[in-house]
């Protein structure tokens, strides 16, 4: 069989080179631009013949050249955008800059309501050619994927193009963190393109700041993974809660677990000055801890040390690394104000074990991962009925699974009987207390005693990211939702690429619905579906924004989509769990998801 020869600057079918068409199935490398109009169909619904001419003379006369001008080709058009390819990433993301302040500088003078802008995602990946010339793969699915998930106006690039875009452009770059998309089976990582390039890396705050990347599992068995990565996590909870430093949340830390990584690089997405990296040898009941700690800045290691002992010593070894990394970064810190990080949660080291084991499972945010956190809990409790920390673990899993709809019938009850449990036990511990606030809230509906419990929580612990996601929750159901909203920002500085940071853009775009703001609550709705599409509460909160802004052929289509995530899910449900002090807006909110056909 004679395979053709693919040859730089020409373009071939099976029976040899012809411009302009690409031979049949062929696989090549190829950065992909995927873009589309926002909010088309209202666009079309308001104005369809100025929406379409519009439409078709910025394609001719701004698009169109700009791909060209770019060295690329339009693959193909669609309703309201378009398929291209470039040779050059650079090319790719330099045309999609150069097409979005195009199209705003048209559209300027346009009405808000009336505006043509576009989403673009770029993909650098591997695609399948046909003999037409059209693209299919991963390499144009992950495209249109982060497409869909970028801002109006804004371009997103997957993590494979930005890896290439380094001081190639004049841009800044903003991390998204890894993020699930639809229909692609792994997460990927992306970055928003800043037209101004220091308007990406957050700014240091005053205070020493520093993020723990996860550890390397250095026991040669993988299913030592969850111990390392809870060890990293308690270490991460023992520097937050010395108040004189900006600690990163572990979610946003964990997203480069698995990768090589600049650690300078990683100073500057996260707003940092320092890093500490590790590695972790866990060998029968000997455990050996090693560490460095690297100024972001000048690159320049700032300390290092090893520690090694017996699992019986976890704890104590733990606390040696908490006290050694703060005192080489700031040694004015007096010891008494790190004793507070030290905690040990249990004396059986069984239960701490099972405890770490649900963690991941509890990170996955899936029906069967729930389910394995409720038997894990379960089993710690069984060996330690006082380890609270499973216990408000055990507690938060019951409480949330009744809002996603993965609940047994008496979740409510026994999440609010052991979070109660919880509040006479842990008065010490912020990440129990967390955990119990928000079962106060949600499930019990004791508003008061919750808003005191994760005040508390973060006062013990400031630098907490999921306390002040908790917190948002915690005064949204409370009817406090500017408080709430202050909350969530203030989260998500914590930890800028929190996979899970869908639960607090959910939260900002449900307390915008009790302002009544109904044009932010749908953007942030969005947003935080496009981070999380498997949580249910942001399904809701854009249906009820749909409703409100009487889009309504749109807010059935989300209701659909709601019922197909949740099929168990229905009107009844949702008034036995309506968590809102405000019961005006707890009404409203279930009559609207009934205008977009939640059923009775």
């Amino acid at each position: 069989m004679r395979v053709a020869r693919l040859e730089v600057g020409r373009t071939w079918t099976r029976g040899g080179p012809r411009a302009g068409v690409w031979p049949s199935t062929q696989r090549h490398l190829a950065a992909i631009l995927a873009c589309d109009v926002v909010g088309y169909s209202r666009l079309m619904e308001r104005d369809e013949r100025g929406t379409l001419e519009r439409l078709k003379i910025y394609r001719k006369d701004l698009l169109e050249p700009l791909v060209s001008e770019h060295h690329g080709r339009v693959v193909k058009r669609t309703g309201d955008g378009m398929l291209c390819e470039f040779a050059s990433v650079v090319n790719a993301v330099t045309s999609a800059m150069a097409i979005q302040q195009a199209l705003a500088e048209h559209e300027a003078e346009t009405p808000e309501e009336e505006r043509i802008r576009f989403r673009i995602g770029v993909n650098l990946g591997d695609v399948v050619c046909e003999e037409d010339g059209d693209l299919y793969g991963d390499g144009v699915n992950i495209a249109a994927r982060l497409e869909s998930v970028a801002d109006p106006g804004t371009v997103v690039v997957s993590g494979t193009a930005y890896d290439h875009l380094q001081g190639k452009l004049d841009c800044g770059f903003t991390p998204l963190g890894d993020l699930r998309l639809k229909n692609i089976e792994r997460p990927v990582r992306a970055y928003r393109v800043e037209a101004d390039a220091g308007a990406a890396p957050p700014p240091l705050p005053e205070k020493p700041s520093i993020a723990v990347l996860p550890f390397t599992n250095m026991s040669g068995d993988p299913d030592q993974e969850y111990f390392a990565d809870g060890l990293v996590e308690d270490i991460i909870t023992g520097l937050s809660r010395v108040d004189s430093f900006f600690v990163i949340a572990r979610n946003s830390s964990f997203t480069y677990k698995g990768r090589a990584v600049d650690l300078r690089q990683v100073g500057r997405e996260l707003g940092v000055r320092y890093v500490l990296e590790g590695s972790i040898r866990r060998a029968g009941s000997r455990v050996r801890i090693s560490g460095q700690l690297v100024d972001a800045i000048s690159g320049h290691h700032v300390w290092t040390g090893r520690f090694e002992g017996d699992l019986s010593d976890i704890f104590d070894l733990q606390d040696k690394v908490t006290e050694s990394v703060v005192g080489a970064v700031e040694p004015s810190i007096r010891l008494e104000e790190i004793k507070q990080a030290r905690m040990k949660p249990t004396d059986y080291m069984s239960a701490y074990d099972l405890y770490l084991r649900a963690l991941p499972r509890f990170y996955s945010m899936t029906r069967e991962g729930f389910a394995d956190v409720r038997r894990l809990t379960n089993e710690a409790l069984s060996i330690d009925p006082g380890f609270s920390l499973a216990k408000a673990l055990g507690a938060y899993i019951r409480s949330i699974s009744v809002s996603q709809c993965w609940h047994e019938p008496d979740d409510t009850r026994v999440a609010t009987r052991m979070a109660r449990e919880v509040l006479a036990e842990a008065r010490d511990d912020p990440t129990s207390l967390r955990f119990a606030a928000q079962v106060i809230a949600y499930s019990a509906k004791d508003y008061e005693m919750a808003l005191g419990t994760i005040e508390r929580s973060l006062l013990l612990n400031p630098n907490s990211a999921q306390g002040h996601t908790s917190c948002g929750w915690v005064n949204a159901h409370s009817g406090r939702p500017l408080v709430a909203i202050e909350h969530f920002h203030r989260a998500m500085r914590l930890s800028p690429v929190d996979p899970e940071k869908g639960i607090a853009l959910s939260g900002i775009g449900m307390s915008y619905l009790m302002l009544e703001h109904y044009e932010e609550a749908l953007a942030w709705g969005e947003r935080a579906l496009h981070e999380m599409p498997n949580y249910g509460s942001s399904h809701r909160v854009v249906i009820m924004a749909l409703v409100k802004l009487n889009r309504l052929d749109e807010a059935r289509a989300a209701a659909q989509r709601l019922m197909e995530a949740f099929p168990t899910y229905t009107l009844t449900l949702q008034r036995q769990i309506n968590p809102w002090q405000d019961k005006m807006f707890g009404e409203r909110y279930v009559e609207a998801l009934g205008v977009a056909g939640v059923p009775e």
